[in-house]
């Protein structure tokens, strides 16, 4: 039996967008070294041609294209053209996103401020919208969101202003609502975070700078979590909110429980009653 015949993503497509750098650029190596063909989202075209020579060079299919992820004209151009050179998208990977200003609310562009929403939570609506027509369809494929912890705790410190946790919250809330949708169709969605990973964004919040070096995440942890998740692993726990540090083998022993408590969601613990 052949390499290609044994990954565990042979013949599969996957799009990521952000995936000329970064987390985003791991996760495009790591798709293509489990087999599937890759195109590389992001707003620069010598980083995502750079992710696609790699790709290529070790032996694996990469195509890279340039868009911004909250233009609907373009984001539609781009799953068509990924279609087109590529084949119908089984895994779509929302990476690209914009930390916003670090500022206090008050002392905030309310339209910088809403940019980051757009960014952060319009895309992977935009996306998913364009390719989730043809999964349905095939009756299978697999979105992960790329979230953060932010998103379900309170801000402190340079994140303060809100634009980039709100954004990550509702990112959340997006995931679960989708794949509950889905789930009669065998589309499978899934938010992630990453744990904090040396970026630029990151390297430009102050208060990151005296984070011990133990506390990073190398971005390959999270890559590997994405080929697991489009592999079928997670089917179990579908639409759930999965950091890069939990331990994936005891979540799927303790779906039951997971299932029944809602865990790994974007809940109020007091909250037992109806939804209004």
């Amino acid at each position: 039996m052949s390499q290609e015949e044994t990954s565990p993503l042979s013949g599969q497509v996957a799009l990521v967008t952000g995936g000329g750098r970064g987390i985003g650029r791991a996760i495009a190596f790591a798709l293509a070294d489990a087999g599937a063909a890759v195109m590389a989202i992001a707003r620069s075209q010598a980083e995502v041609d750079e992710t696609a020579a790699v790709i290529n060079d070790r032996e694996g299919r990469a195509i890279g294209l340039t868009a911004d992820v909250t233009d609907r004209v373009a984001v539609q151009e781009v799953a068509s053209e990924a279609e087109t050179l590529l084949g119908p998208i089984d895994i779509l990977v929302n990476n690209a996103g914009i930390g916003g200003q670090t500022l206090p609310l008050w002392e905030t562009d309310p339209d910088e401020w809403w940019r980051t929403v757009e960014v952060n939570l319009r895309g992977p609506m935009l996306f998913a919208w364009a390719v989730l027509p043809s999964m349905i369809r095939r009756r299978s494929g697999t979105i992960v969101n790329v979230g953060s912890y932010a998103g379900i705790r309170a801000s402190t410190g340079s994140l303060v202003g809100g634009s980039y946790p709100t954004s990550k919250a509702a990112l959340v809330r997006f995931t679960d609502t989708l794949a509950a949708s889905m789930e009669e169709y065998n589309v499978r969605a899934f938010t992630i975070s990453p744990g904090l990973v040396l970026t630029a964004m990151t390297e430009a919040i102050d208060e990151f700078r005296t984070v011990p070096e133990s506390a990073w995440s190398p971005p390959e942890a999270a890559a590997s979590l994405v080929v697991r998740l489009a592999a079928g692993e997670g089917t179990a726990l579908n639409g759930r909110f999965i950091h890069v540090n939990d331990d994936l083998d005891e979540m799927l022993r303790e779906e039951t429980r997971i299932k029944a408590e809602s865990l790994y969601t974007l809940r109020l613990n007091n909250l037992a009653g109806p939804v209004h």
